[in-house]
């Protein structure tokens, strides 16, 4: 029964790794004509020359790509420290009453920042239009 908690629990953090990173959309960039115009866009951009103005929706998009990153990776190691605590628990009801609830909110929490962030691409991508 442990070892097929265990391989649940090792399933679920991978899928949930994997499900995470095809959410977060990876960055367009500039297509560049030239691997020299590439360099100099770049140097510009560092230099605080940026060729157009920053856009607020992408500001705002980037913020969330990167909160929802820190919040799946959060996730991810609390589901895996539950599922240590619920391994090293020896049979004791309150750890691994402990360690499930653990797991449980990793996984509430996740849930509801995929739920959060499709809400804001939502309200974005109405704004905008």
């Amino acid at each position: 029964m442990r070892k097929k908690f265990q391989l649940f629990i090792a399933s679920l953090a991978l899928s949930v790794g994997i499900i995470g990173a095809t959410l977060v959309p990876a960055p367009a960039y500039a297509a560049c004509t030239t691997p020299a115009s590439c360099v100099q866009d770049g140097v510009d951009k560092a230099g605080g020359k940026a060729s157009k103005t920053a856009d607020p929706q992408e500001i705002i998009q980037t913020i969330v790509r990167v909160l929802l990153f820190l919040i799946g990776a959060i996730s991810v190691i609390m589901i895996v420290v539950g599922g240590f605590r619920y391994t090293i628990s020896q049979g004791d009801s309150t750890q691994v009453t402990s360690a499930k609830n653990t797991i449980m909110y990793a996984v509430i929490g996740l849930i509801i920042a995929i739920f959060a962030w499709a809400i804001v691409d939502f309200v974005i991508d109405n704004l905008a239009k």
